[in-house]
């Protein structure tokens, strides 16, 4: 059975979606704290764990800057304890990154061997999370998305519905790009590379859907396919208020995953219509 780690947050909601209680133990931070060695080898004592899904993370990015100790001990220290438990119980470990962990400074989409150089210190600690996969973890696969939203829990999609129905005008960020995914997607991808893990290896995969936006770019839209009486205006990052910096450009080059494994992925706007039908 695999073990699904952050079962409460929305990546985690989405994978109870695909799996059962006969195929997955799913686990929130209640029950499994990845920060807390102990607590892991008894929550694992003499359960069939045939491979490790972890959906846990801290990514409040602004709050980060603040609350250091919890961001890092679940970003890479609950990482450094999940990549030693998968080799010990000689299973794979899927882990999931972010965007995050590039600049953004330039604009032809982010591969996987390009040099990660985190500008915020939850990418920071995200980064330290990758390098205690490659350096702990035997066997495994190492997923960065981006944006990611669904119909669960708080995010980015929720945030503007909710918004949209009482304000009458929204101001939302034009100039930094990237892609968002919707996480049903990214969840369906996870389970389709399972099976096609090879033992003793580790690959890193970029992961989002088609196209490019702006936070604006996909404000608009989701006011526009909801058909709320709501104007969506573009502001400069500048003018917005925030602790944190974030990528201008971080967009993510797909084509590995996608010549590997012969898939087609798509856009943005055809996942974000399937989410908020779901949600209607």
């Amino acid at each position: 059975m695999l073990l699904i780690t952050g079962s409460d947050g929305q990546l985690g909601l989405m994978f109870k979606h695909l799996y059962d209680n006969t195929q997955a133990y799913f686990a929130n931070r209640t029950v499994l704290d990845i920060t807390d060695i102990d607590c892991i080898n008894q929550y694992t004592k003499n359960k069939n764990i045939t491979g490790i899904i972890n959906c846990a993370s801290y990514n409040m990015v602004d709050k980060a800057e603040e609350d250091k100790e919890l961001c890092f001990n679940t970003n890479t220290i609950g990482v450094k304890n999940l990549s030693q438990l998968s080799a010990i119980l000689d299973v794979p470990l899927i882990h999931i990154s972010t965007d995050y962990v590039f600049d953004g400074i330039r604009n032809t989409p982010y591969k996987e061997t390009d040099t990660p150089i985190p500008i915020n210190y939850y990418g920071e600690t995200k980064l330290q999370g990758e390098k205690m996969f490659l350096e702990h973890a035997k066997t495994g696969v190492l997923i960065r998305t981006s944006w990611l939203y669904s119909e669960f829990n708080n995010n980015f999609l929720k945030t503007i519905l909710n918004l949209s129905k009482i304000k009458k005008e929204l101001q939302v960020i034009y100039d930094q790009i990237g892609t968002p995914t919707y996480t049903r997607d990214l969840t369906l991808i996870i389970k389709e590379i399972i099976p096609k893990i090879k033992k003793n290896k580790k690959e890193i995969y970029h992961f989002s859907n088609e196209g490019t936006a702006s936070w604006y770019d996909f404000a608009h839209e989701i006011v526009t396919l909801c058909k709320y009486d709501c104007i969506v205006q573009p502001i400069k990052t500048e003018n917005y208020s925030s602790k944190a910096r974030r990528p201008k450009f971080s967009v993510l080059d797909k084509e590995k995953i996608k010549n590997e494994l012969n898939i087609e992925i798509r856009h943005w706007k055809e996942a974000l219509k399937e989410c908020i039908k779901n949600l209607y």
